[in-house]
């Protein structure tokens, strides 16, 4: 038994060692990207590639996948990851959340596939689609295979959306150069937004995404800081009842966040549990939130439309005497939302429509894009 143990401790050692050699032995990156906000990705830049790593979003501090970036595809890279040629010049996407992204890079030509166009606000993208420039490539949760093995995307970026992604392995499995952009996880507007630095290295346009983003950070910080001078912060509700449950953010979620930087006083502000929809049954919301001055997220765009959800939706003193807000600012008839679009990239505008809702008087010739006050 003594002989059996001691190989077995004689074995762990050796792995232990193994592992820290291999450890040892992973090339020193000339730079690193400067990643502020987002905990999704890192970028690094080594003498003949660029390493992205991308963090899987449900297991902390594991690695989703490794893309190393080159200028040529015969260069040398690890075999732990998947080669790209760039800058690329014909992608796919899965999501109108990818759309602002390119188009403040000046990238929106690239595009040659996306998933269902309907949804999308952009007017470039949607030109391009009716002219048959763009093929749609079906539901992002459903992809049709055929048309995209057939379009030969140089990377077809996707959202994750669970761990266990069986469509995501069907396509890798296929050929197709799928790429992880998973901004819609993160917990902060600033983090999501910096996602363009992710997409920006596809085009080695890594300087540009940078002083795009620093202009947009300077003016989110530089605006919420006036909000948090206001000695009157308005309490604030969220959402709508749907089907006998109403969700809510958490105080850790991005929306919730977001409540605070435009400074109103939201009742689950605390409640750092979850960075998900917190769900509540109507009476636990009417009880938490009946005397709220402000409903801002509304699940409808008329006030009309609003009580005829839920006629109990009228016991809450933010409808009632109507300071209702939803974001429907920038909306087509077929369902295209420009807020889960270009706003993904422009937290600085949605902050500010916020204010412009919660503190007239903090901007007062500012003209709001996303949000809409319900009429």
């Amino acid at each position: 038994m003594k002989k059996i143990l001691y190989f077995i401790v004689i074995a762990i050692l050796c792995a232990c060692n193994q592992s820290q050699k291999s450890q040892s032995q992973l090339p020193i990156p000339n730079d690193t990207l400067n990643v502020k906000y987002s905990d999704g990705f890192r970028l690094y830049y080594y003498d003949d590639y660029k390493l992205i790593e991308i963090y899987n979003p449900w297991v902390k501090n594991e690695i989703q996948q490794r893309l190393y970036l080159v200028s040529d595809e015969y260069v040398k890279t690890p075999s732990d990851g998947q080669k790209i040629v760039v800058p690329v010049q014909n992608i796919a996407i899965s999501s109108s959340t990818h759309v602002e992204f390119l188009n403040l890079l000046g990238e929106l030509s690239t595009v040659k596939g996306v998933c269902t166009p309907h949804l999308i606000y952009n007017s470039d993208i949607r030109s391009r689609y009716a002219n048959g420039n763009i093929v749609s490539l079906g539901d992002a949760h459903n992809v049709n295979l055929e048309q995209l093995l057939h379009l030969k995307p140089d990377v077809y970026f996707v959202a994750s959306y669970n761990q266990q992604d069986e469509q995501a392995k069907r396509l890798q499995q296929s050929g197709v150069n799928l790429v992880f952009n998973n901004e819609w996880t993160e917990q902060s507007l600033l983090a999501r937004a910096e996602w363009i630095k992710f997409v920006a290295a596809f085009y080695n346009k890594e300087q540009l995404a940078d002083s795009l983003f620093s202009q947009i950070e300077g003016d989110y910080l530089e605006v919420s800081a006036i909000a948090q001078s206001v000695s009157h912060r308005p309490t604030v509700m969220a959402g709508g009842n749907f089907k006998g449950t109403w969700y809510m953010p958490s105080g850790t979620s991005y929306m919730g966040r977001l409540f605070a930087d435009a400074g109103a006083d939201y009742f689950y502000k605390n409640e750092a549990s979850t960075s998900a929809s917190l769900a509540f049954n109507f009476e636990t919301v009417l009880n938490n939130f009946h005397n709220a001055e402000v409903w801002l997220n509304a699940p409808t765009a008329t006030l009309n439309a609003l009580i005829q959800m839920d006629e109990r939706h009228n016991l809450f003193r933010s409808a009632r005497e109507g300071r209702v807000y939803g974001f429907y600012g920038r909306t087509l008839p077929d369902g295209a939302n420009d807020f889960w679009e270009s706003a993904v990239a422009r937290p600085d505008l949605v902050l500010k429509d916020l204010i412009w809702a919660l503190h007239p008087d903090l901007l007062p010739e500012y003209q709001p894009i996303y949000i809409l006050k319900l009429k």
